[in-house]
């Protein structure tokens, strides 16, 4: 008897807990019985269970609890052509959330990675048009948010059938291909080479100027300056021989002596110097006659 009542305490109590489900805040609920989604009572509509504590029949209804937030999906960048037939490289997300629980469970089975990917395929499609029918400037200038209005419309539209409702697409970055971008790359750094290129020759041709007119007024100042030079020494020495002249024809005598004493000064100045000259020279009279008087 003991043992009855235990299996039916066991029993009760995992019937009790096959009939008890809960859904947290942020998520919904539906039921699955016999292969197909419940619906409420008397209608078409799917019955939805808010997040709470609710019932269900053991053994025959299966609960399956969706995410109901605002989902974000942000996938690795993608390649489009624009109408140029150029290619970009698009980087976007788009923030969804489930719309009608029955039709994102029938197309899904409620698994969000399926979803999303199937999302994405529909969202490219969108970008893919909307990107074929614009040049890379009217794209980069002003027409992206136009752009992500209309590829958000095209994707609504073909996201119904998953029962996914798009809230926003969005286009986070717009690059070009590495390959086009090195090419690009070094296209800018020839024409800046060659913009460099003819600034520094015409720098060098403004130098050689600056440096030839540098030159010639360098060369005139020299010119000037020896001419200026030349004519202070002629004067110099116009006024010294005047001096002289007037020095000598005061004592002719003593100016022929200082002469001779500077000469003698300037010939034996050093002990290296040899002078061969004749004894009774002009040169010594002054050394052999105080008076300076040559001797017979």
């Amino acid at each position: 008897m003991k043992n009855l009542v235990g299996v039916i305490v066991v029993a009760l109590a995992i019937l009790l807990y096959g009939s008890v489900f809960f859904v947290q805040e942020g998520s919904r609920a539906i039921i699955i019985q016999f292969g197909k989604v419940q619906k409420e009572s008397g209608t078409e509509e799917t019955r939805v269970f808010e997040p709470g504590l609710h019932f269900k029949i053991p053994f025959i209804d299966t609960v399956r609890v969706l995410d109901a937030r605002v989902q974000t999906l942000d996938d690795a960048p993608d390649r489009f052509v624009t109408s140029e037939k150029k290619d970009l490289i698009v980087d976007s997300y788009v923030k969804w959330r489930i719309q009608d629980f029955e039709r994102y469970f029938l197309s899904t089975g409620g698994n969000t990675l399926q979803a999303e990917a199937l999302l994405k395929q529909k969202v490219n499609n969108g970008l893919r048009s909307e990107f074929g029918t614009r040049t890379i400037p009217q794209i980069v200038s002003g027409e992206r948010s136009e752009l992500m209005d209309e590829a958000m419309e095209q994707a609504s539209e073909s996201s119904d059938e998953l029962g996914i409702e798009i809230v926003d697409v969005r286009v986070k970055q717009i690059n070009l291909p590495l390959e086009v971008s090195n090419s690009i790359f070094q296209r800018m750094r020839a024409e800046r080479a060659a913009v460099a290129r003819e600034h520094r020759s015409e720098g060098q041709e403004q130098a050689d100027i600056i440096r030839a007119n540098i030159d010639a007024k360098v060369t005139v100042m020299l010119a000037d300056a020896e001419r200026n030079a030349r004519q202070l020494r002629g004067t110099g020495d116009a006024e010294a021989a005047q001096i002289y002249a007037e020095a000598y024809s005061q004592n002719a005598e003593f100016y022929s002596f200082l002469r001779s004493m500077d000469a003698y000064r300037s010939s034996f100045n050093s002990k290296q110097d040899i002078l061969v000259v004749e004894p009774n020279s002009d040169f010594f009279r002054y050394l052999n006659n105080t008076s300076g008087i040559p001797t017979k």
